[in-house]
């Protein structure tokens, strides 16, 4: 009773503020925004896609150094303008030719600007999608165990984001060569002119330096926790849409709104902070820039009264002091910049760096059209963790143009024989042969076409319907999509929608009715033609009168071909020429409806007893058959 009362009086706020402290910790761990300054790993990996566009890089580099000279030349230019030309013993015509000067050092700013915007910005996008290319190539390769224990959102704030990052960096990478040869240009520019006066104005960077060391510690923590606050809040966001079902159905809208209120609160708080961190600086920058600006009025005014230095040199220590502050600044934002990147590219490297598990042998051969539809297990062991194997010492042989059924409890390891069939993951121990070879030593592309597969969770992509149905076998013509459909029963529902095969589907078909969905998917597996074709659980999500009708359909397109069943219920499988009893990972009995009902096993006492489903198996019954023999 108590416990009950405890559980009544919680406060679902506290729940969901326990459950934002998770993501935090989450956010934190894995997916750190900053990273060291510099990662030479990452570098070099990065590099390997930007060395094809090596040239882009030199134009860029070539480009930006002509960019810095003229942009130090021009108050040299005003300072020459000024003292030689503008005096009353100036040579005729000086004046004009450095006008000329002047006119073609700013065309040259211009255009060494506009190259380096557009050659940078060109190579930064190429090299951003060669990424995500190699990316998403990567990933279409990769071994179902790596996606298995991967969240999808990661992946895609992988291919997204964090490409971005990268993006950013080499559109930045570049204009840093040119800030850095800017700041060291102005300070060289300003001790030729003077060198007494330009200490008296360096003297302001000190000052400058200490506010930056005390100002990047708080800055970097307040940009930190705006990015965790903001990524928590979307979080929430998205999983709220995606659960919007099972939010209306708990009536838990108002509570969650409540609760997202809180997380936007703690969002602007945040971003607030973070945003008065980053402009505090430039009122600062803007007082150091005026009280330098303030000593050349004062110290330099006085040397040019005392003829000490002329005043064309004063009017060009201020148009450096005006630019002095800019590089500076500059720099400030690319190191964040390049701590994302580093962060970034760490996290994009162990993406491209996952080992594809299962790969073509060098010396793997296609399966043709000599080789049959037969499949054998032969002492098949295998797990997804090695220490607690799903399938032992699993053995039996299917036919070419043999229909049979795998039952069994949930976990027995139905839908891992089948996936080892396709090759999704290799075996531990033993071997599995598709039309008389073993499958690690067959191309994986002739594999996927030898064989079709039917899940229990259709999953159809944007496009057309016609596209849907011939997704695996994008040669099939339009007469033979429509004769898959006439077969398993689509084709009326089809014809029904409002552009026929042309209608265009939602995202996973989210606007067709999951019966509608699976028949799809059988027609897709049919227009394939493969010799062998796979049912996991394919009519588990279909009602009676669909899965009659798939029934009969099957049985004329199984014929020629080897079908491997996977069901549950039994009433689904008691026409398959042989029906192969599987439970706690070992093949317990196997025979067709007739022949285990006579011998009398398991399956002849669900049978019995009954039970519409394998799932229904009670515990002492598994318990008491589990030594059950074939």
């Amino acid at each position: 009773m108590n416990q009950t009362r405890t559980s009544e009086s919680r406060d679902p706020h506290e729940d969901g503020r326990t459950r934002m402290r998770a993501v935090v910790g989450s956010d934190r761990i894995e997916e750190e925004i900053f990273g060291r300054v510099f990662d030479g790993k990452v570098t070099r990996r990065i590099w390997q896609f930007v060395r094809p566009y090596k040239r882009q890089v030199a134009i860029s580099v070539v480009t930006v150094v002509a960019f810095t000279c003229s942009q130090l030349s021009i108050p040299l230019l005003i300072r020459y303008a000024i003292d030689n030309g503008m005096t009353p013993d100036a040579p005729p015509g000086i004046l004009l030719k450095i006008v000329a000067l002047f006119a073609l050092v700013v065309a040259t700013n211009f255009v060494a600007s506009l190259v380096q915007e557009s050659v940078t910005g060109r190579m930064a996008e190429n090299v951003l999608f060669d990424i995500r290319r190699a990316m998403f190539g990567h990933l279409q390769r990769v071994s179902l165990s790596f996606m298995d224990k991967t969240e999808v959102g990661r992946l895609m704030s992988r291919l997204q984001g964090d490409v971005n990052s990268m993006q950013e960096f080499l559109e930045t990478s570049v204009l840093a060569i040119g800030d850095i040869l800017l700041l060291f240009g102005i300070v060289a520019a300003m001790l030729w002119l003077d060198w007494q006066l330009a200490l008296m104005v360096l003297t302001v960077i000190p000052i400058l330096l200490v506010v930056r060391i005390l100002w990047l510690t708080r800055a970097r923590a307040a940009f930190m926790a705006a990015h965790e606050a903001n990524s928590i809040t979307n979080g929430a966001l998205a999983e709220a849409i995606h659960g919007v079902r099972a939010v209306q159905a708990m009536d838990r809208a108002s509570l969650n709104a409540e609760l997202y209120g809180e997380l936007v609160d703690n969002t602007l708080n945040a971003q607030l902070r973070a945003s008065k961190l980053a402009q505090i600086m430039i009122p600062i920058v803007d007082a150091l820039t005026g009280s330098a600006m303030g000593v050349v009025a004062v110290a330099g005014g006085l040397m040019v009264a005392s003829q000490r230095i002329e005043v064309g040199v004063m009017v060009a220590f201020l148009f450096y002091i005006q630019r002095f502050f800019d590089p500076i600044r500059s720099l400030t934002m690319q190191y964040s910049v390049m701590q994302r990147a580093m962060a970034s590219g760490h996290r994009l490297t162990e993406v491209l760096d996952v080992e594809v598990g299962v790969e073509d042998a060098p010396d793997a051969h296609s399966l043709g059209e000599d080789d049959d539809g037969s499949v054998e297990f032969r002492n098949v062991t295998f797990g997804y963790n090695r220490e607690n194997p799903v399938l032992k010492d699993v053995n039996f042989r299917v036919n070419s143009g043999e229909t049979v059924a795998l039952i069994g409890p949930t976990g027995s390891g139905k839908s891992s024989s089948m996936a080892l069939i396709h090759r999704f993951y290799d075996v531990q121990d033993g071997a599995v042969l598709v039309g008389g070879h073993d499958v690690r030593n067959v191309t994986q592309d002739s594999l996927g076409r030898h064989i079709a597969m039917v899940l229990q969770e259709p999953y159809l992509f944007t496009g057309s319907v016609r596209d849907n149905i011939r997704y695996a076998s994008d040669w099939a013509d339009d007469e033979a999509v429509v004769e898959a459909a006439i077969a398993v029963g689509a084709h009326e529902f089809i014809e029904a929608l409002p552009q026929g095969y042309d209608t265009m589907l939602a995202e996973r078909g989210s606007n067709l009715s999951l019966g509608q969905r699976q028949l799809l998917s059988f027609a897709r597996a049919l227009v394939a033609d493969a010799k062998i074709l796979v049912l996991d659980e394919a009519t588990a999500n279909i009602d009676s009168y669909t899965e009659m009708q798939i029934q009969k359909a099957l049985q004329r397109l199984l014929e020629g071909r080897t079908g491997l069943v996977i069901a549950h219920r039994l009433a689904t499988i008691r026409n398959a020429d042989r029906i192969i009893v599987l439970q706690q990972g070992r093949l317990v009995e196997q025979g067709d409806h007739a022949k285990l009902i006579e011998h009398g096993g398991l399956y002849a006492q669900l049978y019995q007893l009954n039970y519409a489903s394998f799932d229904d198996l009670p515990d002492e019954l598994s318990d008491e058959d589990r030594t059950l023999a074939t």
